[in-house]
């Protein structure tokens, strides 16, 4: 069983900067390929990025390639999103999600995650 807890939301102006952590319980996060959704008002979730575990490959959606940065610390069994450049349109709930089994190039398009944490309201003020 993994446990995901999101950290690190806020209220930032557009061109600010953020950073969300994800926390994750259990022994084995280090076996984990870990990701980023995120889900505006209205709107369905949407896949932000993810990061493997065995070569720390990184994948992005268009929409934040090149200003959001995915990284990972297994000894602190915690995962980072590093957001730069925000705009209006990045306002969202966050998500973390964990995933064994797979690889980072495909949590974009999985059907369902085996963990989930319980999300971090990003908001951006224009």
């Amino acid at each position: 069983q993994v446990q995901l807890v999101e950290s690190g939301g806020g209220l930032v102006q557009a061109g600010g900067s953020l950073r969300l952590s994800c926390a994750a319980s259990g022994r084995t996060f280090s076996y984990y390929v870990m990701g980023w959704f995120r889900q505006a008002p209205g709107k369905e979730r949407d896949f932000v990025a993810a990061i493997d575990w065995t070569d720390n490959s990184a994948y992005y959606a268009d929409s934040v390639k090149g200003r959001f940065t995915i990284s990972r610390d297994n000894a602190k069994n915690t995962v980072y999103l590093q957001m730069n450049s925000l705009k209006p349109g990045d306002t969202a709930v966050y998500y973390c999600t964990a995933d064994r089994f797979t690889a980072a190039k495909h949590v974009a398009v999985k059907a369902t995650h085996d963990y989930w944490g319980q999300g971090t309201q990003v908001t951006i003020s224009s």
